[in-house]
């Protein structure tokens, strides 16, 4: 074991030396080692199969890049109902914000075919800069599920695309979920009585943890698996007990009454490791825990323990306008940045605004403006296109655009003296059926 440990040590030291002295391809050296993700992977399959010179190939590429530069803003527990055209090329990124210690989970879901490939990628936006995400870590893209510990405060992408030439109707669900048991057996977050950076020693040094108050002898307990690093007694935290978890964070139990387990124990989340009491200097205040944790320094385990709802919203929309178009019902509606209404209002809205819905999420479509703005807009503000507003006659015809832009292309165009509806009004431009049953930007007269 250790020579073959020490043979695959040597063949990478060695291969990074190649790499640094002759310029290798770094993406043979990948290639070799294999280190691609199975996006890159059916990236590559796409390019050496030629399909990237299609037009349905070079989509499928631009939306993976482009869908990384437009995040769709969040707030878990999130869950979106959408519908994929096999002859469209779908890639969508959702960003969500997320603490140090909290656990994110990211699911997709279709219907029928549940069998084709989804290629999940998380990235970390960089905070300040202009330079692209971080990559982090992939899903199997057979599970349909991520899985990942944010070691550090910041925003993230959740990027989803699955292969090519697949349709349906699909699910997509982002939970964030506490990485941490509650470590005071029966108590919760309502019995935390001083928060992590609080001052001590009239300031002159902070609080480097969470004191959590429960009666003399609650079991405290394992809030991870992990093994027993050292169980002593010292002035400053009495009876503690230190824990290395299996994701490489050291946690601290302080003031016990006793401890209950040894050194090098490994123990299970849940397990009793001890009892709370107000030993060390606590000896003047009332029976806790001081609890701790560690990784490179001490960190604020508070949102590795917090509760958050875990429950998104059902949709409650019209699923057969996913992919399609409404229009707003009542004037000055707005587009917000998030499906609530306390977030930002992007836009206003002037009655009769088409939208076009992307998604939806509990009592909201996810929509793009005609102008390419995108965000959530209330399903009670919307209603269907396809009955027309009122009919006009065009006294002198014209050409039908594919946006409401005097340089869009054109789409088709109406004869002088046809009378067509009018499904839609934005930006001085109507939207209207031409008699073969095209639908397109009209500038009137």
């Amino acid at each position: 074991m250790t020579n073959s440990f020490q043979g695959r040590r040597f063949c990478l030291l060695g291969l990074s030396l190649l790499i640094g002295i002759s310029g290798c391809d770094r993406d043979r050296v990948r290639e070799l080692l294999g280190d691609f993700t199975p996006h890159e992977r059916y990236e590559r399959a796409l390019v050496a199969a030629g399909l990237d010179q299609t037009a349905l190939g070079h989509d499928w590429l631009a939306a993976a890049e482009a869908a990384l530069e437009a995040g769709i803003v969040v707030a878990a527990p999130y869950r979106e109902e959408s519908y994929l055209d096999q002859r469209e090329a779908m890639a969508a990124a959702y960003r969500v914000s997320l603490r140090r210690g909290q656990l994110l989970e990211a699911r997709f879901a279709s219907e029928p075919d549940s069998s084709f490939q989804v290629f999940i990628d998380l990235y970390l936006v960089v905070p300040g800069s202009d330079r692209p995400p971080t990559f982090l870590a992939s899903a199997d893209s057979l599970s349909r599920g991520l899985e990942f510990l944010a070691r550090r405060d910041g925003d993230y992408l959740v990027r989803i695309q699955p292969e090519l030439l697949r349709g349906g109707r699909y699910s997509i669900e982002i939970l964030v979920k506490p990485s941490l048991r509650f470590p005071v057996a029966g108590r919760d977050a309502s019995a935390i009585g001083s928060l992590y950076g609080d001052a001590r020693e009239a300031g002159r040094r902070q609080h480097e943890g969470l004191d959590i108050f429960a009666r003399r002898g609650t079991p405290v307990v394992a809030a991870a698996d992990g093994v027993v690093r050292s169980t002593r007694r010292n002035n400053l935290g009495g009876n503690v007990v230190w824990l290395r978890d299996d994701l490489g964070r050291t946690h601290y139990y302080a003031h016990l009454d006793s401890q209950a387990v040894s050194r090098n124990q490994r123990v299970t989340a849940g397990d009793t490791i001890g009892f709370v009491g107000n030993s060390g200097n606590a000896r003047t205040t009332p029976p806790h825990l001081h609890f701790g944790i560690y990784a490179r320094g001490s960190f604020d385990p508070y949102p590795a323990l917090e509760e958050l709802p875990t429950t998104p919203a059902s949709f409650t929309g019209d699923p057969k306008v996913i992919g399609g178009f409404v229009r707003v019902r009542e004037a000055d509606s707005r587009i917000r940045s998030l499906p609530t209404t306390r977030s930002h209002a992007l836009a206003e809205l002037p009655l009769h605004t088409p939208l076009k819905v992307e998604a939806g999420a509990g009592d909201w479509y996810r929509v793009t403006l005609p102008d390419g703005t995108a965000g959530f807009v209330a399903t009670r503000l919307t209603e269907p296109i396809d009955a027309p507003i009122r009919r006009e006659v065009l006294a002198s015809g014209g050409k039908l655009l594919s946006d409401p832009a005097a340089a869009a292309w054109a789409v088709d165009s109406v004869d002088a003296g046809v009378e067509v509806p009018v499904l839609g009004v934005y930006g001085g431009f109507l939207l209207v059926e031409a008699p073969s049953g095209k639908a397109g930007w009209l500038q009137p007269d």
